[in-house]
């Protein structure tokens, strides 16, 4: 079965319910923008991962009730891995058989360990904070993404589709239950955008099979999900521009893919990846 991978996040939006929401605390990542983390998240697309990871054990030290710094430092060990694999790349987007069947080689087995172990001290976490509050905001924030990770990490690192999409479907209920509370978790939009881009990209028949499992994919309408985080996310914007840009590059959505990936090569000038992606696109013809 082909995997089904970036689905980091992965959620099923249901933004039409309106429960009665909780008031977010000064220190709530899942719905106001922290500085330290925003900072973090900053270091790790400048591809400073030590640094990064620095910062978010530094925040999550002085909030240890918080599942999501944990999360972030899983997101560090993650991004290293994806980055140091080159899985977000026009090289590996482009080329359909790494797209749809992941990476050549295994992982490094140390950063995945600690990538483990900070994901499961995440979801402890957040299911410590579900005993007082099964609707916790920022424990659904935390499982969702901590299981969008895992079905990353099972999916395009370690090759187990199958478990891939088992992450995958926990992190749907979450990231439902999340959104459906709180839509201006904007973070998660991308999850959305990145499952039905990811679906909508497989075979015809592999569709057909996860369309009687109950999960749909579009592309068009994953790409302007993903949109939506690149508009207004908090810590994960650049990480939706990449997305956005690789898939544009995929679509010959050229003039987009330009636009985003200078935008990147601007915001972080000492990340040769940018620079190069940024070149790579201009190289193509630009049809749009």
């Amino acid at each position: 079965m082909r995997h089904f991978y970036f689905l980091g996040l992965l959620v099923l939006l249901s933004p039409t319910v309106d429960f009665a929401r909780e008031t977010p605390s000064v220190e709530s990542p899942a719905f106001t923008t922290v500085p330290e983390l925003n900072a973090g998240f900053d270091l790790l697309y400048r591809q400073r991962f030590d640094e990064a990871r620095e910062a978010f054990a530094n925040w999550e030290s002085r909030n240890p009730e918080q599942p999501f710094g944990q999360v972030a430092i899983a997101a560090g060990y993650l991004f290293e891995e994806l980055s140091h694999q080159g899985v977000l790349t026009s090289d590996f987007f482009l080329n359909e058989k790494k797209f749809l069947h992941g990476i050549e080689g295994n992982p490094d087995p140390e950063r995945m360990s600690h990538f483990r172990d900070a994901l499961a001290r995440a979801c402890e976490l957040a299911r410590e904070r579900q005993k007082t509050n099964p609707k916790d905001g920022e424990a659904l924030l935390a499982l969702t993404l901590a299981a969008g990770m895992e079905s990353d990490a099972e999916s395009i690192l370690q090759k187990k589709h199958l478990a891939g999409l088992k992450s995958m479907k926990k992190a749907n209920g979450y990231a439902k239950e999340l959104l459906a509370q709180h839509p201006d978790a904007t973070d998660a939009y991308i999850a959305l955008g990145i499952a039905n881009y990811i679906i909508g990209s497989q075979s015809g028949g592999t569709r057909v099979a996860l369309w009687f499992g109950g999960i749909h994919g579009d592309k068009k309408l994953g790409m302007e999900l993903v949109a939506r985080t690149v508009e207004s996310g908090r810590y994960l914007r650049p990480f939706a521009k990449i997305i956005l840009a690789l898939a544009a590059r995929r679509e010959k959505q050229d003039a987009l893919a330009q636009r985003l990936f200078r935008e990147l090569s601007e915001q972080y000038p000492d990340n040769q990846q940018f620079a190069s992606e940024y070149a790579k696109a201009m190289s193509e013809p630009s049809a749009d």
